[in-house]
């Protein structure tokens, strides 16, 4: 039997699982419940994305790609998908698009060339109703207000207005939020770099990082302010970009249906404590 422990995608998952692990650990999750959640994901790419073209996947199929039993896969199937995943994903990236297109669309600025204050609704101007109609596509705009309002990323004035505090839309409360863009940023990177190894791919997706071992500490907070603002300015262009061409966003666009995503991350470590 071959030794999986030295072929070069075992060490890759045993890599990737060491900090999904550690997560797990910290927060009560032990491993009867991940292997639960294993079993389901093996499932669920079995099922929706190696079928036979023109046939529905059988349990026997499933079973068989999977290596679980009938009797496991079938249980597995039956519990039906669910949809808090996409549903988690929708919901971060309505009310991100909100936050980008009012600090890039001059017509929700002020004389400044920043974001304006925004009434919820105004008959004398731009307002935050239609902010969201413009960039949130079919959601309510009260309930994009209670989400942005939650996660601290805006704060209302005495007058009523409504101000943005942060000009990306990154949760600062609540463990939930942020697990929930660690499920669904973590996916799309590995989904690119399962893209760019397929031999199939005829034009592998753009994935670079650049990375020092032996930086001194006192250039890190300079590393990280660098960041915060050249990749806050790039991920803005290209947001306006998107936001031209995305059918939410402007309804007259040619129809499409592709999702593109784009991410920029920043990590640091002891190096030497880390050995």
């Amino acid at each position: 039997m071959l030794d999986r422990e030295a072929t070069p995608l075992a060490r890759t998952i045993r890599t990737l699982m060491r900090p999904l692990a550690r997560l797990a650990l910290r927060r009560g999750m032990a491993y009867g419940e991940m292997a639960e959640i294993v079993k389901q994901a093996y499932v669920d790419v079995a099922s929706r994305e190696l079928t036979v073209p023109g046939r529905r996947p059988s349990i026997s199929r499933i079973a068989i790609l999977t290596g679980l039993t009938r009797k496991e896969a079938s249980r597995i199937v039956s519990q039906g998908a669910d949809g808090a995943a996409r549903e988690d994903r929708r919901r971060v990236n309505r009310a991100a698009r909100v936050l980008s297109g009012w600090v890039t669309d001059s017509d929700f600025h002020d004389n400044r060339g920043g974001p304006a204050s925004l009434a919820f609704e105004s008959s004398l101007g731009a307002d935050f109703s239609e902010l969201v109609r413009r960039h949130g596509g079919d959601v309510p705009p009260r309930a994009v207000l209670d989400e942005l309002l939650r996660v601290r990323a805006i704060k209302r004035l005495k007058d009523g207005r409504i101000r943005p505090v942060e000009r990306a839309y990154v949760p600062s409360v609540g463990d939930g939020e942020k697990l929930a863009m660690l499920g669904t940023d973590v996916a799309d990177l590995i989904s690119t770099i399962d893209h760019n190894l397929s031999e199939v791919a005829e034009m592998p997706f753009f994935q670079r990082k650049v990375a020092y071992d032996n930086l001194p500490a006192k250039f890190l907070p300079v590393l990280t302010e660098l960041v915060r603002t050249d990749g806050q300015k790039l991920l803005e262009r290209l947001d306006a970009a998107m936001a031209k061409q995305d059918r939410d966003v402007t309804p007259d666009t040619e129809p499409g249906g592709h999702r593109a995503m784009i991410g920029i991350y920043y990590y640091e470590e002891d190096h030497h404590a880390a050995k």
